[in-house]
């Protein structure tokens, strides 16, 4: 700072280091009241460059992490779709075991034989039902290709933030196969009628023996489905799994992002009241600076 000298009247240097002192209170006061306006600490990349930086890589990690875990909770909704349809398939399954089942005694008659038919008929018409009802945005669920319009044998779930990751695999045994890397992919085979082999052929229970043939048919269609509510009960315990794991990432990166971009509100008020005080005083002093060279005209009395 620069040395006082009141005697030399054409260049008031107390008035400019006061000037001086008072603008830089100025400056600092206005980067702690914006803090407190915006919350920000910082709000251009000049305050702190490398920061600036780094948070922004934080930002964009943060973001991506919570556009997965949306990911994730829209293919757990698909997946209970899914679960509630093959339970459903499943329930009716064994309706047509027991009915299959019936007709194996010799106390039923022809009669009785044939409307146990038609039922399992029925039965098995509802399981198609079920499986075209059975879909998301349009893509059949339980169906492939060739179940009709908007079926599908591929489905990606998004899972993660990153463009790339590894990569594991587990089947269904009705044909659903599940890939993993930064999606899951599901590749379906159909569970209609047709693909758990109930075609009217293996629908037969006029005597004894086709009975006992045709509740087999169903068993294995039983165990086909059984199987793959297992799996995907499984497939959704993977995405419970995935989502807590990305819940603590994306806190952790909050908290990263947070601690270098956001403001700490109690500090930055109390730098700004002290500079509100200095500003105060700053220009108390200026004008007191002002003031000292006119004692030199008590020398000209």
């Amino acid at each position: 700072m620069a040395s006082v000298d009141v005697t030399r009247v054409a260049g008031n240097i107390g008035a400019l280091n006061a000037l001086n002192s008072l603008q830089a209170i100025n400056r600092q006061l206005a980067i702690h009241q914006t803090r407190l306006a915006s919350g920000k600490r910082l709000n251009e990349a000049a305050d702190d460059p490398a920061g600036m930086s780094i948070a922004t890589t934080f930002d964009v990690r943060r973001q991506g992490l919570q556009t997965a875990l949306n990911g994730i909770g829209d293919a757990k909704n698909l997946m209970a779709t899914m679960e509630g349809g093959l339970k459903k398939i499943q329930d009716i399954l064994v309706k047509m075991r027991n009915k299959a089942m019936e007709a194996q005694g010799d106390t039923i008659g022809v009669n009785e034989r044939a409307a146990i038919k038609d039922q399992l008929k029925a039965f098995r018409d509802e399981i198609d039902d079920i499986v075209k009802q059975t879909q998301w945005n349009n893509n059949y669920l339980l169906a492939d290709k060739t179940a009709g319009s908007g079926a599908t044998s591929t489905l990606s779930f998004l899972t993660g933030a990153e463009s790339t990751g590894g990569t594991s695999a587990f089947s269904f045994q009705a044909g659903v196969k599940i890939l993993a890397n930064q999606g899951f992919q599901a590749s379906t085979t159909s569970l209609d009628a047709t693909g758990l082999g109930l075609a009217d052929a293996n629908l037969v229970v006029d005597t004894t023996t086709n009975a006992q043939t045709t509740m087999g048919k169903i068993e294995d269609a039983l165990n086909v489905v059984k199987e793959a509510v297992s799996q995907v009960g499984s497939f959704t315990a993977r995405l419970n799994f995935k989502e807590q794991a990305l819940n603590v990432q994306y806190t952790n990166t909050e908290a990263a992002y947070n601690r270098i971009m956001n403001a700490n509100m109690a500090e930055e008020q109390v730098e700004a009241s002290k500079f509100l005080i200095l500003q105060q005083t700053a220009t108390a002093m200026l004008a007191q600076a002002n003031a000292a060279p006119q004692f030199l005209l008590s020398l000209f009395r």
